[in-house]
C-alpha cells in the first residue's frame, strides 16, 4: 500500500474500514462466517488485525482504543466466580435453597434464585450450574422440565440487569458511563425484581396445565455435604468486593484486588481457576474495541450520529426499540459498543446509559439466540430435553415486551 499516492490512501483506508466493520458485524449477526468455522471471537480477531494491517489503526496507537478497565473488570470477575464455582459454592447454595421446598414453590424459587445470583455474578455461570439441578429435580418429581429450564434462562437474563457485574455489556456500560455501582443498583434493581415477578406470571400462565400446582410429590434429596471451610475465603473476598463496589471504589480496581486475593492460596492450583475464564469473551472484547475504533476513525460513527438525529434516537421509546432490535440482530455486546457514541448526545446521558443497559440485557430474552445464557441452557439440557425455537419464543416474547415496557417506564419515572 505504500506505493499508492498519498491522496488515494485515505479513500482506500476508509473503504477498508467500512468493509471490515460491516463484515465483522455480519459474522456477529450470523454467529459464524458462512461456510467456514469463524465464530464471533475469531471475527473480532480478524477484524482487529485487518484494521491494523490497513493502518486504519496505527500499531503504536493500538492500545489507546482498548478500554482496559472493562477488560480487567471482566477478567477479574470471571476469576472470582471461577474460584467460587470450583469451591462448589453455587451448587451448594442452589441445592440448599431448592431442596427444602414444596413442588409448587419450585418455579418461583428457580426464578428468584437464578435472578439473585445472576445480579452479582456473571449470569452465564449461573445457567451452567442451575440446568443440571433443574433436570435432576424435575426428574425426581416426575414433572416436565421445560418450564423450569425456560425459567433459568429468562431469570438469569432479567436478574443480571440489576448490577454492573451481572453481565459483560453492563460491565462495559459501567466503565464507559462512570455511573457508580450503588446508583446503577438503585435504578435497575427494581426493574430486575419486577421483571422476575412478570417472568413468573408469564411462565405460570403459559404452563398452567403442566402440573405446576397439582403434584403432591416433594423434593426429598438433601443438599450434598460440602466442605464449607472451602467457602470461607471466597465468601469473604466476595463480600469485600461487593462492599467496595457499593462504597464507590472503581469496579475494575476492586474486582482486580479481589481476584488477586483469590490467587493467594496454598491449596488450589491457579490453572484450575484460569480454566474457568472465558478467554474467548475477553478476546472478543479486545477485537471489538479495535474494530469500532477503526470505524470511528473512518467517520462511520459520525454518520451514525447523523442518522440518530434524523430518526430521533434520543426519544427513549425509539432508542429502547433500537437497542432491543440490534441486540437480537448482532448480539448485545456489539450493539452496546456501536451505540455507545449515541448516548453522550442525550440531554440526560445517565438516563441513556441506563436505558442502554436495561434494553440490551432484557432484549436477550426474546429468542434462543438473544443471549449466551439462553444458548447455554439449550445446549446443557440436551439430549434429555429439546428446547425448540417456538417453545422459547412463546415465553420470550411476552417476557421481553413486558419487562422492557416496565423497565423504560420505571427509568423515565425515577429520572
Amino acid at each position: 500500500m505504500n506505493h499508492l499516492p498519498p491522496a488515494v490512501l485515505p479513500e482506500i483506508q476508509s473503504f477498508a474500514a467500512y468493509a471490515i466493520f460491516l463484515g465483522s458485524y455480519l459474522v456477529f449477526a450470523l454467529g459464524k462466517f458462512p461456510g467456514m468455522k469463524i465464530d464471533r471471537p475469531g471475527a473480532a480477531i480478524i477484524g482487529a488485525v485487518l484494521m491494523v494491517a490497513f493502518r486504519i489503526i496505527l500499531p503504536e496507537n493500538l492500545l489507546r482504543w482498548i478500554d482496559f478497565r472493562t477488560i480487567v473488570l471482566l477478567f477479574s470477575m470471571m476469576l472470582i466466580v471461577g474460584y467460587l464455582r470450583l469451591a462448589g459454592f453455587f451448587e451448594w447454595i442452589t441445592r440448599l435453597i431448592l431442596t427444602r421446598l414444596k413442588p409448587h414453590h419450585l418455579l418461583p424459587m428457580v426464578i428468584f434464585t437464578c435472578g439473585l445470583l445472576s445480579a452479582f455474578f456473571v449470569n452465564d455461570i449461573i445457567c451452567l450450574v442451575m440446568v443440571p439441578f433443574v433436570l435432576s429435580a424435575t426428574r425426581k418429581l416426575g414433572m416436565k422440565p421445560l418450564p423450569y429450564l425456560l425459567a433459568v434462562a429468562t431469570a438469569a437474563n432479567i436478574g443480571s440487569v440489576a448490577t454492573i457485574t451481572g453481565n459483560p455489556q453492563n460491565m462495559l456500560i459501567g466503565t464507559l458511563s462512570g455511573i457508580q455501582y450503588s446508583s446503577f443498583l438503585a435504578y435497575l434493581a427494581p426493574v430486575a425484581v419486577a421483571g422476575l415477578l412478570l417472568d413468573w406470571l408469564v411462565l405460570h400462565l403459559a404452563f398452567a396445565k403442566a402440573g405446576l400446582r397439582d403434584t403432591v410429590a416433594e423434593i426429598t434429596a438433601a443438599a450434598p455435604e460440602a466442605n464449607r471451610t472451602s467457602f470461607i475465603k471466597p465468601g469473604i473476598v466476595v463480600l469485600l468486593v461487593l462492599a467496595g463496589f457499593i462504597a464507590g471504589v472503581a469496579p475494575a480496581l476492586m474486582a482486580a484486588l479481589g481476584a488477586a486475593m483469590m490467587l493467594i492460596t496454598r491449596t488450589r492450583d491457579p490453572r484450575e481457576a484460569y480454566d474457568q475464564v472465558d478467554w474467548g469473551v475477553l478476546v472478543f472484547f479486545v477485537g471489538l474495541f479495535v474494530i469500532v475504533g477503526g470505524a470511528e476513525k473512518a467517520g462511520f460513527l459520525e454518520h451514525l450520529g447523523h442518522f440518530a438525529r434524523i430518526w430521533d434516537f434520543k426519544n427513549p421509546w425509539i432508542f429502547t426499540v433500537l437497542v432491543a432490535s440490534l441486540s437480537n440482530l448482532v448480539s448485545n455486546v456489539p450493539a452496546v459498543m456501536l451505540l455507545k457514541t449515541v448516548v453522550p448526545g442525550y440531554t440526560n446521558p445517565p438516563l441513556g446509559w441506563l436505558i442502554l443497559a436495561m434494553a440490551s440485557t432484557l432484549a436477550g430474552n426474546l429468542t434462543i439466540t438473544g443471549s449466551v445464557a439462553n444458548i447455554i441452557v439449550v445446549e446443557r439440557a440436551k439430549p434429555e430435553v429439546e428446547i425448540r425455537f417456538r417453545d422459547y419464543f412463546r415465553v420470550g416474547l411476552p417476557v421481553t415486551v413486558l419487562t422492557l415496557g416496565f423497565g423504560l417506564g420505571w427509568l423515565l419515572l425515577v429520572r
